[in-house]
């Protein structure tokens, strides 16, 4: 892989940038995962790498042991290809469920070569914060056959001062516009609804109507729990209240989305909600 990155929005241009990513892929964990969503999960569960140095820098983080902290393990390609023949052969799972994959891109597609050569193939589906650059997804759309994009903001302002990514609203919904055009009802919008910041999801919802399609599956996602650097944080250090989800569900039925998913709002239990930071590394299933 290039010492030079120009992957993400940030375009370092070196190894490591922002995120600290370097030359070998890292990896925290893979296994088969029972809890992400219904068409992707299917039957036997999705494949997911975790990829270590995410893009963002978010102060909830939720898999910071990993994320922020860079755990996990440096992987060859030839290792990272064996990754995926376990997960295909022996796990048997629905797909390749690619887990901020963005700074390893050309690893992960040298990885998967040998295998496809095979015939060993399964989609793949990119899953990511959203905080990506259409060039790169146009250069890589052979590893996205499921778009699994977040749209986490609307205002820069909240953007940058949680996730320190000040242009995030221009490329995320540049991303998920992407996302649906290339790939329709194979592209699925993630909205974390944030304590504080409910209006947001909210706002969101309505551009996602009014610029794409009320077609397009949206999952409503209530589990956010105070974690990380958010503990010290108003108002990120409480939970979302009842009231500021149930405004986000009852504005997506109003803009008249009915594809996808609501979670419950028993979801933000930290027991369940915060298994990203508690999760051991290496292989494993995830439920």
């Amino acid at each position: 892989m290039s010492d030079r990155c120009e992957l993400c929005p940030r375009r370092c241009g070196r190894r490591p940038g922002f995120c600290g990513a370097g030359g070998l892929p890292r990896v925290f964990r893979w296994g088969p995962h029972f809890g992400e969503e219904p068409p992707i999960s299917g039957v036997r569960g999705s494949g997911c790498v975790f990829f270590s140095r995410c893009t963002m820098k978010c102060l909830y983080c939720q898999n910071s042991p990993w994320s922020w902290r860079g755990g996990g393990a440096d992987k060859t390609v030839a290792e990272l290809t064996e990754i995926f023949r376990g997960l295909a052969l022996v796990d048997r799972v629905e797909n390749w469920n690619l887990v901020s994959p963005t700074p390893y891109l050309p690893s992960i597609r040298e990885a998967l070569k040998p295998l496809r050569d095979e015939g060993v193939s399964l989609p793949a589906v990119w899953n990511s914060s959203g905080y990506e650059r259409v060039e790169t997804l146009e250069e890589y759309s052979d590893l996205c056959d499921w778009a699994l994009f977040d749209l986490r903001y609307s205002r820069d302002e909240t953007a940058r001062f949680a996730s320190a990514a000040p242009d995030y609203v221009a490329c995320s919904r540049a991303a998920v516009a992407w996302a649906w055009r290339r790939l329709g009802a194979h592209a699925i919008v993630r909205l974390l609804v944030l304590p504080g910041h409910s209006e947001e999801a909210v706002e969101n919802l309505a551009w996602l109507a009014t610029e794409l399609s009320t077609e397009i599956p949206v999952s409503l996602m209530c589990q956010y729990t105070p974690s990380h650097a958010a503990l010290r944080v108003p108002p990120f250090n409480r939970g979302v209240t009842e009231e500021e989800y149930a405004a986000v569900v009852e504005a997506a039925a109003d803009f008249g989305f009915e594809n996808g998913w609501t979670q419950g709002f028993g979801a933000a239990d930290p027991a369940s909600a915060l298994h990203g930071e508690n999760m051991p590394p290496d292989h494993g299933t995830v439920r």
